[in-house]
């Protein structure tokens, strides 16, 4: 498959890369798994050799031989009998580097943690004692967002502040799902939104959608809900062991999110337990869902709902998991028909989170966000305001342009313009078929 977008973080590669040409340089590259870290590193943004060692849960031994095997195919250096330590692995490449500048990536590099982790306090030794002699490009990928947040940001552990550059990669934006569509001669308004939202933008998803040429609705839905289909499984797959023993508290959790029950009294309500550590943790520790107020909420208000952040596990949690019975009875073909019949209720969200990432790259509002009042009445689904130019948009997004209402949303704006008076105010009504402002 083609390699899309990743223009500012090639660039922020190559340039800790040319670095290195003065001393070692360390770079952090996190995101979610699948949204295609591995395959950024990939990329040819050196001269210099590249080593690529993926941390596996194994026997520290067994590791090092695999990276031993690696270091004799891309390095021209003798390595004399068995290594079994992974430090003295590290201090090798260190030392071979002061002569020969190399680029070396660890993937899932947050594994250590069960391999052995005090690899890390003797990477920490070595780097500050080798670092301004040595010329290398280390480059440290992670997917577990818990563990790489402890990792660097924990000034207890033994890495933290050693960092040079940061790369956090985030999905595909909306305009380059378009670029794809459009490559594969598939692009229209309606193929587009349900493209982001069973992608979310993560590449895996992806490209497995351009292996299987599967662009349209129907298409999609059926490759995800099939036989042997690696989406079945996918939820459980990235999110288990994330979470521990506690998972299943944290998947009803985020079941209820995806089924609109986006308030703590909410869940809370149908949980029967207290949940606030578990929000605390799915938003802070793991990065899976977001917290949102009213767009003029105060700092401590309590009025808050919660979305799952990535596309296609809100689908998973919305469709598969809670239809779990239906797919362990292998019954694909009636899990497809709920999922069609349902499939235009439950996007709606989605078109407004795409005219949402539309007024951001737009870079001239100071707050976007949504507006509800107490019991989620009179809910306005965009609100964009620049304070500089003293100006305020209200947008009503639905589907189908014949549901917009203009006057009701002049109606639903009326308290919130209060508190801007001296605001000039402007009113827009989008639909399916204006998503082409995001791309064009």
């Amino acid at each position: 498959m083609k390699f899309y977008d990743r223009i500012q973080e090639f660039d922020t590669l190559k340039k800790a890369d040319n670095l290195k040409s003065s001393r070692s340089v360390m770079t952090i590259i996190t995101g979610r798994r699948r949204v295609g870290k591995t395959t950024l590193t990939l990329q040819n943004f050196t001269n210099d050799s590249k080593l690529y060692f993926f941390v596996s849960k194994k026997e520290e031994s067994l590791l090092c031989d695999e990276f031993v095997d690696e270091i004799k195919e891309r390095l021209d250096v003798p390595v004399y009998g068995k290594i079994s330590q992974f430090e003295d692995i590290f201090k090798m490449l260190l030392d071979f580097s002061k002569k020969h500048p190399i680029t070396l990536i660890i993937d899932e590099f947050q594994e250590f943690f069960v391999v052995n982790p005090s690899i890390y306090s003797s990477m920490q030794k070595l780097w500050d004692l080798n670092k301004d002699t040595s010329k290398l490009h280390l480059i440290l990928c992670g997917s577990k967002f818990s563990l790489m947040k402890k990792i660097f940001e924990d000034y207890k552990e033994p890495l933290f502040g050693r960092a040079d550059f940061r790369l956090n990669v985030e999905p595909l934006e909306v305009s380059v799902l378009a670029e794809i569509l459009d490559d594969k001669s598939m692009l229209n308004n309606k193929n587009l939104l349900d493209f982001y939202i069973l992608t979310g933008g993560v590449a895996k998803y992806i490209e497995l959608f351009v292996l299987y040429n599967a662009f349209d609705r129907d298409s999609m839905v059926s490759e995800i809900i099939k036989e042997n289909s690696l989406f079945l499984d996918e939820g459980k797959n990235r999110l288990i062991e994330e979470f521990g023993r506690e998972y299943k508290v944290y998947f009803s959790i985020l079941s209820l999110i995806a089924n609109s029950k986006t308030s703590k009294n909410e869940i809370e309500g149908i949980l029967e337990k207290n949940i606030s550590g578990y929000l605390y943790r799915l938003e802070n520790d793991y990065d899976i869902i977001r917290s949102i107020k009213p767009i003029n909420a105060k700092e401590g208000s309590k009025r808050q709902k919660y979305e799952i952040v990535d596309n296609f596990l809100f689908f998973w949690f919305r469709f598969i998991y809670k239809y779990q019975s239906v797919v362990e009875a292998d019954n694909f073909e009636r899990l497809r028909k709920i999922v069609l019949r349902d499939f235009d209720t439950f996007s709606g969200k989605f078109l407004e989170k795409i005219f949402i990432e539309y007024f951001r790259k737009q870079q001239k509002y100071s707050k976007i966000g949504s507006y509800w009042e107490r019991n989620n009445e009179n809910e306005i689904d965009i609100v964009a305001l620049n304070d500089e130019e003293k100006k305020i948009i209200f947008c009503e997004v639905k589907l189908s342009e014949n549901k917009l209402d203009k006057k009701k949303l002049e109606d639903k704006s009326r308290t919130l313009l209060k508190k801007y008076g001296d605001y000039k105010v402007e009113y827009k009504l989008l639909s399916l078929k204006d998503i082409n402002l995001v791309y064009m």
